[in-house]
């Protein structure tokens, strides 16, 4: 939790990961596109004009600034 949006989207960004949240727990909707990093996940990119490029490092960023 942060109160920094600066500081939010900075770290957002460092994480390698799929699906970042900040300030907040499983937000999103079921028609986000998804994948994991590396050889983590379930091998491509889900749901998504990416499914098909397997060396795009997609991330969602999720953050409630209220």
């Amino acid at each position: 939790y942060t109160g920094s949006l600066r500081h939010a989207l900075r770290l957002s960004r460092e994480i390698r990961a799929g699906i970042v949240t900040v300030n907040c727990f499983g937000e999103g909707d079921a028609s986000t596109p998804f994948g994991g990093y590396k050889e983590s996940g379930f091998g491509g990119r889900d749901k998504s004009v990416w499914a098909h490029d397997q060396y795009t490092e997609l991330k969602t960023i999720w953050i409630d600034a209220s």
